[in-house]
């Protein structure tokens, strides 16, 4: 069998080997073209994460900078003080103080400080998977409330300030999350080991998981309410939480890709691979599913059925939903300033 496009620009099967490369490569062209139009020229020595900036033309709610929050060195230190206690690093320069101080500017500093722990202790589990010797079963230690490795005992400190406000279903839809991560973070060791790379289409589900699902979860601790479990399971929820986490992740993608050292888990290396693109163009495509994310997001956002739930609940909801709102540019905002995609 020979390889042609199907109607979604991904490759397909063709009995006729002579048309269907004529086909791929009559669209490869066209798809090319067309990106290429969308990019803006790449800066000489400039982040990766510049790339991001035409998002901020297409996508109304990351047209302007998000507001920082008024104590964002009071959040600074408060993670540099946890850092220290709990022998993680906190390098000012990576900031995840200001992304938590953009993303939780309407409220107050305990919350954005917490959910700053909370990025930093993420962040230091993704390099430690990625680039240092902490292996796989490390989640292990997290469900089992061991405290060997640094990772396990800072996880340990954050878990006991931040479940003590929650109720036993959000523990446990926490732990789901944990796990979550851990079979994602099997899957992507097991296909670096068999040399395997996902599809396109397996791809953001998998990534939904390497990110750390319960990283949504951790919204309502930080603001000190709980979203209901119904709605929690509602279709809309579902759509707003998992087109919050494709945003956010494929913009980390977009940024991170000079540093993943040829690992194929990132969305635009699977497009430079599979649809035989070149950066600037597969760069453009990831951006373009961006854009429609977004836009699914705004639209679950507006599905909420908040009428059904009793005032206040609807307001706690709103917040929580507001802080998702709220994510992407956060996070773009920081992605163009933090060294660590420098």
């Amino acid at each position: 069998m020979n390889a042609t496009v199907n109607s979604a620009g991904n490759p397909a099967e063709s009995t006729t080997a002579g048309a269907g490369t004529t086909v791929f490569a009559t669209v490869r062209t066209a798809l090319r073209s067309v990106l290429t139009s969308m990019m803006p020229l790449p800066r000489r020595g400039g982040s990766a994460a510049l790339a991001l900036l035409p998002l901020t033309e297409r996508v109304p709610a990351m047209a302007e900078p998000c507001r920082m929050h008024p104590s964002v060195y009071a959040i600074e230190a408060a993670v540099i003080d946890w850092a220290r206690r709990t022998g993680l690093r906190a390098d000012p320069g990576v900031g995840f103080h200001r992304m938590a101080g953009r993303a939780f500017a309407e409220f107050d500093a305990a919350a954005a400080a917490l959910f700053a722990q909370w990025l930093t202790w993420l962040f230091h589990l993704d390099d430690e998977l990625d680039e240092g010797e902490c292996p796989v079963e490390v989640f292990q230690g997290l469900l089992t409330g061991s405290a060997r490795h640094p990772l396990e005992a800072a996880f340990a400190d954050l878990w006991r300030v931040t479940s003590a406000r929650m109720s036993d279903r959000w523990r446990a839809r926490f732990a789901v999350g944990l796990q979550r991560q851990h079979d994602a973070c099997r899957t992507e060791a097991d296909n670096r080991a068999a040399r395997r790379m996902p599809t396109l289409e397996e791809y953001p589900a998998l990534r939904r998981g390497t990110v750390g699902p319960y990283l949504y979860d951790l919204v309502e601790p930080c603001l000190r309410v709980e979203v209901p479990d119904w709605l929690h399971d509602s279709e809309p929820w579902r759509q707003l939480v998992d087109a919050c986490s494709d945003v956010t992740a494929w913009c980390n993608d977009v940024a991170s890709r000079p540093k993943e050292r040829g690992d194929v888990h990132n969305f635009v290396v699977l497009a430079m691979r599979q649809l035989g693109l070149g950066e600037r163009e597969a760069t453009a495509w990831v951006l373009e599913r961006i854009v429609r994310r977004c836009e699914d997001m705004h639209t679950a956002a507006r599905r909420l059925p908040l009428q059904d739930l009793p005032p206040k609940t609807a307001r706690d909801v709103s917040k929580v939903a507001c802080a998702y709102l709220a994510a992407p540019r956060a996070h773009l905002d920081w992605l163009l300033e933090s060294a660590r995609y420098a």
